[in-house]
């Protein structure tokens, strides 16, 4: 979804503030609803109607209820879900989850082989061909995954609860260190159901961003409409009290 915009974003402190004018506002956020897709271990997303219709004042009246797991569809994960006394979803600052986007591809390597990783050296392509990479930018990788979200057991490599059989690319855990400890990034964000790529039995990527309080999106949409440098990106997660993680409304602003 393309929108015009104009608007200033004051982030954590006024120091920080942005402005963002005049740019295109793009949706990186898959619906919620009965299809959306969970860890299959994880309980669905579930929206219950309480009232839908004219009441007896004469005025239309609509409410509903929901339940889901807090690590679904497109959502933050919060340090805390792999590290122990770090931010949990509240905690989490504003200038951690609004930031310049960097995007890398690592699509040819994807569609040669479904457990495909990124690594150090993919990153150091990418910015020989684009420049280094500052420090605080949200890392966005793209894998081309998204592209199967209407098909859960493509997206998942399975279509059942077990885990073992979980195919999909990830970020390799000696290049996620890399990343948040040399490169300083403020968050990281992926277009797969985890940021461990589905046959990991270690999570080390994961821990590694954990260990270092980097906010870690999963489940993004539409990254393929994003330039690999320019856009901003914003992901606003619901703010739930000591929570892991929670759902996201992810969006980039392109000039």
């Amino acid at each position: 979804m393309l929108v015009a915009v104009a608007v200033v974003l004051a982030l954590a402190t006024p120091a920080a503030a942005v402005e963002l004018d005049a740019g295109r506002l793009i949706d990186l956020t898959h619906p919620f609803d009965a299809s959306t897709i969970y860890w299959p271990t994880a309980r669905p997303f579930q929206l219950t109607p309480v009232a839908h219709g004219m009441t007896p004042g004469g005025y239309w009246y609509a409410a509903s209820e929901f339940c889901a797991a807090e690590h679904g569809g497109t959502h933050m994960d919060a340090p805390v879900h792999f590290g122990e006394g770090h931010w949990t979803a509240d905690q989490v600052p504003l200038d951690h989850l609004v930031g310049p986007a960097v995007v890398v591809d690592i699509t040819e390597k994807t569609a040669r082989d479904r457990d495909a990783l990124l690594t150090r050296a993919d990153v150091e392509a990418a910015e020989r061909r684009n420049g280094p990479i500052p420090d605080g930018v949200v890392l966005l990788v793209r894998t081309g995954w998204s592209r199967f979200w209407n098909d859960r057991a493509r997206y998942l490599g399975t279509p059942g609860t077990d885990v073992t059989q979980l195919h999909f690319p990830g970020v390799d855990g000696d290049a996620a260190h890399w990343l948040a400890t040399t490169r300083r990034i403020r968050a990281i964000g992926i277009d797969t159901a985890s940021i461990d790529r589905g046959q990991s039995r270690d999570f080390r990527a994961h821990r590694a961003f954990a260990a270092a309080n980097v906010p870690i999106f999963e489940n993004l949409d539409a990254l393929d409409t994003l330039p690999p440098r320019g856009a901003t990106f914003i992901g606003l997660p619901m703010k739930i009290g000591g929570g892991t993680g929670g759902p996201l409304r992810a969006v980039a602003l392109i000039p």
